[in-house]
């Protein structure tokens, strides 16, 4: 059995070991980390699995690129981002909602858009849990743009693998 210290341990360490490592220094972000609890967005099949360096599925039928990033990704993104407490975010890829969580945190309002209904409606309930108001979720493919709520202060795209490599091959 997993006890509370168990699961604050592993959430310490994958912030010590893997993040801060990685170059995500900027305290602010580390201290959200410990904030917006990722086992929480993470299938329970796959709790066991959230503080590792790994990206996990979404879904227990997930397809490729139907993943979570990685704690030490989200953490470079979310550093490198430097969103300021009045931006508008677009998010393309909610996802586990995981980083939207962490994108509400750290702006004004953000505007997220899923093509999968079922990662969306998952999403939202997530979020609720936590309180987290500050997020308009749609579903539809936004690879190619979303002026709904524009404009934005900042384009996060966390998967469109399929409109990224149709991009490389031209």
């Amino acid at each position: 059995m997993t006890t509370q210290t168990d699961i604050e341990r592993a959430r310490f360490n994958m912030v010590e070991q893997q993040i801060r490592p990685w170059d995500v220094l900027d305290q602010n972000v580390l201290d959200l980390l410990f904030e917006v609890r990722r086992e929480d967005f993470v299938l329970p099949q796959y709790r066991s699995l959230a503080f590792f360096d790994m990206e996990i599925p979404l879904a227990a039928d997930a397809g490729a690129g139907e993943q979570m990033l990685s704690p030490k990704l989200e953490a470079r993104m979310l550093q490198e981002l430097a969103l300021k407490p009045t931006d508008r975010v677009l998010e393309i890829g909610t996802g586990s909602g995981y980083m939207t969580a962490l994108l509400a945190h750290r702006a004004a309002h953000v505007t997220s858009v899923e093509i999968k209904s079922a990662y969306s409606a998952q999403a939202a309930e997530r979020l609720a849990a936590h309180g987290i108001r500050n997020v308009t979720l749609e579903v539809g493919d936004g690879a190619r743009g979303w002026p709904r709520n524009a404009p934005y202060d900042v384009i996060v795209l966390t998967r469109s693998e399929e409109h990224t490599s149709e991009l490389q091959s031209h």
